[in-house]
């Protein structure tokens, strides 16, 4: 997989893709992630990106022309799958949608900045818009790095349990159930003995019913019309 960012300020982007799970799929050569800085394609002196809006009112928009360069320049050398732009006003950002976005190719990250865009960059290059939630940030890059993370961790080979992507939160619509190590008990705290027993297939009804407790707890809106709703055995 290769993952081309576009953003007006590349500094944010250095930090998040060179340590952990991100640069050990680098290193494998399972993924490649390039930072492109819009002012790289601007035609004028002052290397500028945005302008005022026309009608008026607060704040700059991002130009069309660097950001249409930058994208053309990128689909010359390669196909790209999506062509994604980071925005508040974008469809919201979930695991079923990284599940689905790890099995793409190449993907184009937009980070939005300032005002936004000009409109016509959605409308002629971008082919999904998205938001990791309910906020607004000082710009897309922190949203285009937290996508790029969930996206990458799932594709084989990067974790070194292959299993481990698979009993995430939201993989199976449950959160996941309280986790345990060493020591067995501290301070008066003792893990729950049906872990130490060895049992591994009560040990999985257990952790099963934890999650469905957990997301009755915390999330319910996840248990809607589904079949976790019966009472739980273990306690």
């Amino acid at each position: 997989m290769r993952i081309d960012i576009i953003t007006v300020v590349p500094d944010l982007l250095e930090g998040p893709f060179s340590h952990s799970i991100l640069k050990r799929a680098e290193e494998k050569g399972l993924a490649k992630v390039r930072i492109h800085n819009i002012r790289d394609y601007s035609s004028g002196k002052q290397k500028q990106v945005d302008d005022y809006a026309f009608g008026g009112g607060a704040g700059m928009v991002m130009m069309i022309e660097p950001i249409a360069k930058c994208i053309e320049a990128l689909k010359s050398e390669r196909d790209y799958d999506e062509v994604i732009y980071m925005t508040p006003d974008g469809e919201t950002f979930n695991q079923p949608m990284a599940n689905e976005l790890s099995l793409k190719g190449n993907i184009i990250i937009l980070c939005g900045h300032y005002k936004g865009v000009d409109e016509r960059i959605r409308q002629k290059w971008i082919t999904r818009e998205i938001s990791i939630g309910d906020y607004v940030l000082s710009g897309g890059e922190l949203a285009a790095a937290v996508v790029a993370d969930a996206i990458i961790r799932l594709l084989p080979g990067v974790l070194n349990d292959e299993t481990s992507a698979l009993t995430d939160s939201f993989q199976d619509g449950l959160l996941a159930p309280p986790v345990y190590t060493r020591p067995a008990e501290y301070d008066g705290m003792k893990v729950p003995d049906i872990l130490l027993s060895g049992h591994q297939s009560k040990i999985d009804s257990w952790r099963f019913e934890a999650s469905v407790r957990r997301t009755k707890e915390r999330r319910p809106d996840l248990l809607e019309g589904n079949e976790f709703q019966g009472d739980l055995k273990f306690e």
